[in-house]
């Protein structure tokens, strides 16, 4: 057997197949191909281009032309208008969040009463004695307190409540005033002594 003749027939067969269909393909796909006439919508577009460009131009004419001044009359013509009232401005009321002594009293198995400082983690009875008679006498208060504003209660007390961080306080006292109990509970959790 002779592998040479054997391998050019392996090679001009599949040759030869892929020319024909591609041939036929050809044949086949110009036989059915649609010629779509667009000349009417083409017409129709350059119709409307047409005239777009002759009102722009009649714009650009109308704007060239100059105008002339209002007559000066020597009467007093003007109308006495009566005065803008503006309406009064309102500060934004801040909406008032009720306490909820039940769902506090479930976040921490005890009752709890509203706006005691003590349930800040970090704060005792001495201490919210001292934030009262600075005036911080409820949670907003204190939630609204900066830190350092804190840190003055706690230095007027002397050296004994310097072991105290109030930096947490803030934002324990704003979870109290919103209610938040399972979070601030959750939270005093994971930070004990209530230090960040």
């Amino acid at each position: 057997m002779n592998f040479e003749n054997l391998n050019i027939w392996c090679w001009l067969i599949p040759a030869l197949v892929g020319l024909i269909c591609g041939i036929l393909g050809y044949l086949i796909g110009k036989s059915s191909s649609i010629t779509i006439d667009n000349s009417a919508e083409l017409k129709s577009c350059h119709d409307k281009n047409t005239k777009l460009e002759s009102d722009l131009a009649a714009c650009t004419r109308k704007l060239a032309t100059p105008v002339a001044p209002a007559p000066v009359t020597t009467k007093s013509s003007f109308v006495a208008t009566p005065p803008v009232v503006e309406p009064p401005i309102v500060a934004p009321v801040t909406p008032t969040i009720a306490f909820d002594a039940l769902a506090a009293k479930v976040a921490f198995g005890k009752t709890v009463k509203q706006d005691d400082l003590k349930l800040v983690e970090g704060i005792g009875p001495k201490i919210e004695g001292m934030f009262k008679d600075a005036g911080i006498k409820t949670w907003k208060a204190l939630s609204n307190a900066k830190v350092s504003e804190c840190q003055k209660v706690l230095d007027g007390g002397g050296t004994r409540y310097k072991i105290h961080d109030p930096a947490s306080w803030p934002i324990q006292a704003k979870m109290c005033y919103e209610g938040k109990w399972k979070e601030l509970a959750k939270w005093q959790s994971e930070h004990k002594g209530g230090k960040l």
